[in-house]
């Protein structure tokens, strides 16, 4: 929106076209989300104490997690409120592409949002019921998905599996790519959702994989530095570092409140909503291996769960402790903090060799 503002004043003032680069207008995406977070999250906490808005504490969870009972929750709505709003001030508002991650963004937020309200509001500890809170998943994954491949038109590398390390590699999905666009946005999704369970455990990732998934974008993006890295160019994606900004902005924004001991937790409205942003951004700028690798600490506390449910039902037994994975290693004795910081060095790693493949090819 301000880009059309500043490109007008450029007429009578030269110094306007600084807003016209897009590193600028990311660097000022970034910094808007964060001071909205930052300004509006003492706010928000506040209107969820006074409202009762709280964390419940299972039973048969760690003992250590009693203390966090009725902590205000829901706070991830402090996260997509900043996101949103800095994307539609300083991304380019012709961009099919930030539409498409913002709208994906707000769906799966919704369905978050109605999740947290049934258990928090209304009291009814099931929530959205599990076969609901999955369709509704499915029909936004599948939407994007195919709005995402009919858009790509006869851009054959829009659609086509990109192999990290090597520069000639690419494999035509096809119809397929629906079925894969799908996977990774709802799978991406849920994994946030899951590792949200320790104070900034899921929300440090997250900014880390954003951040890093908004320098694929700009590459993408960039006919020269898609050339120099051999990466297919993909026009257009370069707005999307825009979104990636905003969401690390927010995203530390959040983290002020959210660090142990935390202040207030997000809740499904925001793990839902920043995983299938991530997943979705992935997708356009096509580096679902790579994210794969970056999300490595999403994909093990998924992993842990499957085979923690599989192990249960099929022997009787438990492979961990407790699943997701964090809860396995509190149970062991590690402090809460340490598990938190641990997986965010993971992470650093992770994302570091993800951007590793950028030039190692």
């Amino acid at each position: 929106m301000l880009l059309y503002v500043t490109e007008f004043l450029t007429r009578f003032e030269s110094g306007f076209n600084v807003f016209g680069y897009l590193t600028m207008r990311a660097i000022l995406g970034a910094l808007t989300a964060l001071l909205i977070s930052l300004l509006v999250g003492p706010w928000m906490i506040r209107r969820l104490s006074f409202h009762q808005i709280g964390q419940t504490v299972r039973d048969y969870g760690p003992e250590s997690h009693l203390p966090k009972a009725g902590t205000p929750t829901m706070g991830g709505a402090l996260i997509l409120v900043a996101i949103v709003i800095s994307t539609l001030l300083w991304a380019d508002p012709s961009s099919r592409f930030v539409w498409i991650v913002v709208l994906v963004t707000l769906a799966f937020g919704t369905i978050g949002f109605v999740d947290d309200y049934r258990k928090l509001v209304l009291r009814d500890s099931r929530g959205l019921a599990a076969r609901w809170k999955y369709t509704w998943q499915s029909v936004a994954g599948l939407v994007t998905a195919v709005v995402l491949y009919t858009g790509a038109g006869d851009s054959a590398v829009e659609t086509s599996l990109l192999v990290p390390f090597f520069k000639d590699v690419v494999i035509p999905l096809g119809a397929f790519y629906v079925v894969l666009t799908y996977f990774v946005i709802v799978g991406s999704s849920n994994a946030v959702n899951l590792t949200d369970g320790l104070d900034g455990l899921a929300i440090m990732p997250t900014v880390l994989i954003g951040g890093a998934l908004g320098i694929f974008a700009y590459a993408t993006g960039n006919v020269k530095f898609a050339d120099y890295l051999g990466i297919p160019y993909i026009a257009g994606t370069g707005e999307i570092l825009v979104f990636c900004a905003a969401m690390v902005g927010a995203g530390l924004g959040f983290l002020w409140f959210n660090t142990y001991p935390a202040q207030v937790f997000m809740g499904d409205v925001g793990a839902l909503a920043l995983g299938a942003a991530l997943g979705t951004v992935a997708v356009i700028v096509r580096q679902e291996i790579v994210f794969f690798m970056m999300a490595g600490v999403f994909v093990v506390e998924t992993v842990s769960v499957i085979l923690q449910v599989a192990s249960f039902r099929l022997t009787g037994r438990r492979i961990f402790r407790m699943a997701p994975l964090h809860h396995h290693f509190e149970l062991k004795g590690w402090a809460e903090p340490k598990v938190i910081v641990r997986f965010w060095i993971i992470t650093v790693i992770l994302v570091l060799f993800g951007l590793a493949t950028l030039k190692i090819r």
